[in-house]
C-alpha cells in the first residue's frame, strides 16, 4: 500500500526557517530593549512557545486536510497514530474511527494543556494517487556532523536536499530537545541514561528524524558540519 500521507512532512510545513530567523532576531534585540535579563528571557520564551503552538496547530490542520486513508483497518490506523506520535512527541494521540461516515476523528493532547482535534477522510483511491507523488520525493544527501568539543568523532547523517547545512543543524538540535522532553526521553533520564547527543542519535525514532528532513545514516561524506552546543535547561 502506497503511503504518501505517512511521509507528509508536517514540521517542514511550519516554516522553520522564518521562525528561526525571528527568534534569532528577538534574542539579539531583547537585551538591548531591557537590561532585565530575566524579563528578556521570559519574553523570549513566551514568544517561542506561542510561535511553536501556532505552527503546530497550522501543521496539524494541514495534515488532516491533506491526508486520505485507504481504509480503516487497524494496521492503517496504527500507522497514522505512529506518525502523529512522532510529530507530537510530548502528546497523547487518540483516534476514533467512524465507519459510517468513513472518517477518523483525531485528537492530540499535549502535556502543556494544548489540544488539537481534526478529522481525516477515507479515500479508497488514496494509494493510487500516492504513487505519482512519491516519484518527486526529495532525496537525502550526506550530512556529517560533529560536536564542538570532539571534532574527530563524526556522525554520518543524511538530510533532505532542500535543507541547507544550517537549517539541518537547527532541525537536529530541535529534534534532540523534543526527544528528551518526550515520554520516551523522560523515562530514559529516570533510568539514568546520560542526556547526550550520542544517546539521542542512537535512540531517537527514525520517524521523528524523518519528519524534520533528517536520516540517521548516510554513506558518502561531505564537509563536516560542527554543531553548536545545546543550552541546558
Amino acid at each position: 500500500m502506497a503511503q504518501d500521507w505517512a511521509n507528509f512532512d508536517m514540521k517542514n510545513e511550519t516554516k522553520k526557517t522564518t521562525e528561526g530567523q525571528l527568534l534569532a532576531l528577538l534574542k539579539k534585540v531583547l537585551p538591548k530593549a531591557t537590561h532585565d535579563a530575566q524579563l528578556a528571557g521570559k519574553i523570549y520564551q513566551a514568544i517561542e512557545l506561542e510561535l511553536k503552538a501556532a505552527a503546530r496547530g497550522l501543521a496539524f490542520d494541514k495534515f488532516c486536510a491533506k491526508v486520505e486513508l485507504p481504509n480503516l483497518e487497524p494496521k492503517t490506523l496504527e500507522e497514522v497514530k505512529t506518525q502523529l506520535e512522532a510529530s507530537f512527541g510530548q502528546g497523547d494521540v487518540t483516534l476514533k474511527p467512524n465507519r459510517k461516515d468513513k472518517s477518523v476523528a483525531v485528537e492530540v493532547a499535549l502535556i502543556d494543556g494544548t489540544q488539537f482535534s481534526g478529522e481525516i477522510k477515507v479515500n479508497p483511491n488514496a494509494g493510487v494517487e500516492a504513487s505519482d507523488e512519491q516519484e518527486i520525493t526529495l532525496k537525502f544527501v550526506p550530512f556529517p556532523v560533529c560536536l564542538p568539543g570532539d571534532k574527530e568523532l563524526v556522525w554520518l547523517l543524511g538530510k533532505r536536499e532542500n535543507l541547507s547545512p544550517e537549517e539541518a543543524g537547527i532541525a537536529l538540535t530541535k529534534a534532540e530537545t523534543e526527544f528528551w522532553a518526550s515520554k520516551t526521553g523522560q523515562k530514559l533520564l529516570r533510568d539514568r541514561v546520560e542526556r547526550s547527543f550520542p544517546e539521542f542519535i542512537a535512540r531517537a525514532p527514525a520517524g521523528m528524524l524523518n519528519e524534520l528532513g533528517l536520516k540517521r545514516h548516510y554513506k558518502t561524506p561531505e564537509p563536516i558540519k560542527p554543531l553548536r552546543a545545546p543550552k541546558q535547561t
